[in-house]
């Protein structure tokens, strides 16, 4: 009986990874996988193995509900061909009249965000994967429960698998509740084999004020990311600041993954538009299983093969699928400048022996493979050419482009780029070039961790 049961669970296994839409090297992965070692593979992939979220007509991705006072801002499409490629898949052109302040000091993060919170007259929404109690967010919550207790809505939405600690220490947010304030995480674990989003998590960091501005970027909330200037060795990071009407797509995007966490149907309540002085043209993606398309990616391979001059690449961790790696070694051999930037050691070993690989063969191709030595670098931003950068949560690997929650902003400006191509420049002064010759003992690791890389 238990072997007939194995058998069915193997053949439902399987049939699933054909139905699912994933990459050929991901197919593979996976049924090698569950070839070679079925009763760990088979387990495994219902517990992390669907990559698309399955939408009812109650739960359909609405992020981009777009209101007709917000179209007086969108930017024609002719202006930027970029936009064709996104508006077929659903995802609305840039905004201009926005206000794009990019923040690289943690200290200058911390004192933002508790301005920001401070000032907020009618709601607070935020979203992290990481959240640690520290010292960082008590004084975060107290003023958050402040706010609260003013009759200002305040939300926060978790990932439970980036903050699997405080998920089992809820009390800690009792103060919170008691004034009104609303925690919620996503995604608890289900039973349901097809429907078990566990692996799926939500890496977004969008932290909304009155729904008119905007604090985004790497940085979640603890005190490795942003606090008081105190000599803490906190992690190298990016967040940015943004008034305007791009704000509006953040709020839908928080707004669809709150009533999907919370599984309560609420309705939409979108502020009036109101007329912003800002100069800055801004585009926001996210990616995620709440998309039937991968539209970040997409946007890269296009943006990659599209760049004259320049593509310079920060982000902590590196495993791109091959279609991205012979983008950057084709634009490398038509003498763009491609530089990757990423730790030198960074917080996650499997992580770092995936990479290894794909560095070594993009550094053979004559890309410069730049290691920061100073503390975690955890920012992730991309420039392309002199007028275009990206900032955002995703990183340049398998699980921020296929798997995870994620958004980023695209800034379409001389002066923000310029901006970013300073700072980098500043971090490569603490860097290195070169990778060591691995042992066979671990060129053979690196080989095999490549070989489900996809999956990771």
């Amino acid at each position: 009986m238990f072997v007939v049961f194995g058998g069915i669970l193997l053949f439902l296994a399987l049939g699933h990874i054909l139905y699912q839409k994933r990459s050929s090297s991901g197919m593979l992965s996976w049924i090698l996988a569950i070839i070679l070692l079925p009763h760990i593979a088979v387990p495994l992939y219902f517990f992390i193995g669907i990559r698309k979220r399955r939408l009812s007509a109650d739960k359909r991705y609405i992020a981009f509900s777009r209101m007709d006072e917000y179209t007086q801002y969108e930017i024609e499409p002719s202006e930027y061909p970029l936009t064709r490629l996104l508006e077929k898949n659903g995802i609305p052109p840039p905004t201009k009249a926005n206000t794009f302040e990019l923040i690289t000091k943690s200290s200058v993060a911390y004192e933002r965000i508790m301005y920001e919170i401070e000032n907020a007259q009618e709601s607070i929404d935020i979203c992290t994967y990481v959240f640690k109690f520290d010292i960082m967010t008590d004084s975060l919550l107290d003023a958050l429960r402040k706010k609260a207790s003013e009759g200002v809505r305040v939300r926060i939405l978790i990932d439970l698998v980036g903050s699997l600690s405080v998920a089992f220490d809820k009390k800690r947010f009792s103060q919170l509740k008691k004034e009104g304030g609303e925690v919620v995480f996503f995604r608890p674990f289900t039973l349901k084999p097809f429907q078990n989003y566990i692996n799926l998590r939500n890496h977004r960091k969008i932290y909304l004020f009155d729904q008119k501005r905007l604090l985004s970027g790497g940085m979640n909330l603890s005190n490795e990311y942003m606090g008081q200037e105190d000599g803490s060795k906190r992690w190298k990071d990016l967040l940015y600041f943004m008034q305007g009407p791009a704000v509006h797509h953040f709020y839908s995007i928080f707004y669809n993954d709150w009533i999907y966490a919370t599984g309560k149907k609420i309705k939409i309540d979108f502020i009036e538009p109101q007329y912003h002085h800002g100069t800055d043209i801004v585009q926001v993606i996210p990616s995620g299983p709440d998309l039937s398309i991968d539209a970040l990616y997409q946007t890269l391979i296009d943006l990659i093969c599209s760049a004259k001059v320049r593509i310079w690449i920060v982000t902590p961790y590196f495993v791109p699928n091959d279609t991205l790696m012979e983008a950057l070694v084709m634009a490398s051999n038509k003498g763009v400048d491609v530089k990757l930037l990423t730790p030198k050691k960074s917080n996650h070993l499997l992580a770092d022996m995936g990479r290894s690989p794909y560095m070594r063969d993009l550094e053979e191709a004559g890309v410069d493979v730049i290691l920061y030595k100073g503390n975690m670098l955890h920012a992730k931003t991309i420039l392309f050419d002199s007028n275009v950068c990206m900032v955002g949560s995703a990183n340049f690997d398998n699980r921020s482009l296929f798997l995870n929650y994620e958004v980023v902003s695209f800034i379409y400006s001389s002066k923000h780029t310029q901006i970013l191509e300073s700072w980098i420049k500043d971090l490569i002064q603490y860097s290195t070039r070169g990778l060591d010759k691995p042992s066979k003992i671990r060129e053979a690791t690196e080989n095999i961790m490549k070989i489900f890389a996809s999956i990771l």
